[in-house]
């Protein structure tokens, strides 16, 4: 009988920050610092990179870098990237410790696993200077993790399985198939896939969804459906191979998994 070893969370979307929007936020107010103008739909399409290497991608969009184009009579250039990046980093590590919250069902299902003898490994977009800030604030309220790595000093973020790998020697896990990894982008995804374990994705809370607790208690229950629906498809799109709409029913899975 298979037995699941380990299970790597992604944070901001999956753990804590429910609808991921910390980055969001601090990403909006960069660019508006360098009088470019980025949409939420823009913003949210990377998500889940190391931050330098998103707004990268947010610089080479049509509708962005025209904006630079036509606001400075020239195409961006690295030293665009890094202002950028900085300006990014100074407002989100003003904010971050107020988006540390577990996500509802988060501390219960990791101590189920817990019992199980599964270890609790995580990867994530940001930098180890803001985990210094999220994973404090993280564990003061319930939610600890037995290994915890970014993307600093590794050959790449995601999509790259780099930090899976990284994980799985920190926990002493040798199997790729007793790993699985459990993220709410389609970043989260493809690191999965690339690492070659088995991957979650989480609907509700997810950065894919975009919604708050309060907005998803406002909007009408088939409109909300038809949202997760949509999330559902792109997931499945990208390759995940368990969809899940809360953390709760992660045991559930890894119940499948162990029966395989």
């Amino acid at each position: 009988m298979k037995r699941i070893e380990c299970v790597i969370m992604d944070w901001a979307g999956t753990a804590v920050d429910f609808g991921c929007f910390a980055p969001v936020e601090a990403f909006i107010k960069a660019f508006d610092e360098k009088k470019i103008s980025v949409s939420v739909e823009e913003i949210r399409k990377p998500m889940g990179k190391a931050k330098m290497e998103h707004i990268r991608d947010l610089l080479q969009t049509d509708t962005v870098g025209l904006q630079f184009l036509n606001r400075y009579k020239r195409e961006w250039n690295e030293a665009d990237l890094i202002e950028i990046y900085n300006s990014f980093e100074r407002n989100l590590l003003m904010t971050l410790g107020d988006y540390a919250t577990p996500i509802k069902g988060v501390v219960e299902t990791v101590n189920i696993l817990r019992e199980q003898g599964i270890k609790i490994g995580s990867t994530t977009g940001y930098t180890r200077k803001m985990m210094d800030i999220v994973q404090p604030a993280a564990e003061k309220r319930g939610y600890v993790v037995d290994s915890c790595v970014t993307p600093d000093g590794l050959p790449a973020g995601r999509p790259a399985p780099f930090m899976i790998f990284r994980n799985m020697i920190n926990l002493n896990v040798q199997d790729l198939d007793r790993v699985v990894k459990v993220g709410d982008t389609i970043e989260d995804i493809r690191e999965g896939l690339q690492a070659k374990v088995h991957v979650v994705g989480v609907v509700a809370g997810s950065n894919e969804l975009g919604l708050s607790e309060n907005e998803i208690g406002r909007i009408s229950e088939k409109r909300l459906y038809e949202k997760m629906n949509d999330v559902r498809i792109r997931m499945k799109e990208a390759g995940a191979h368990y969809l899940i709409d809360s953390i709760t029913e992660l045991p559930g899975v890894i119940n499948c998994l162990n029966t395989k």
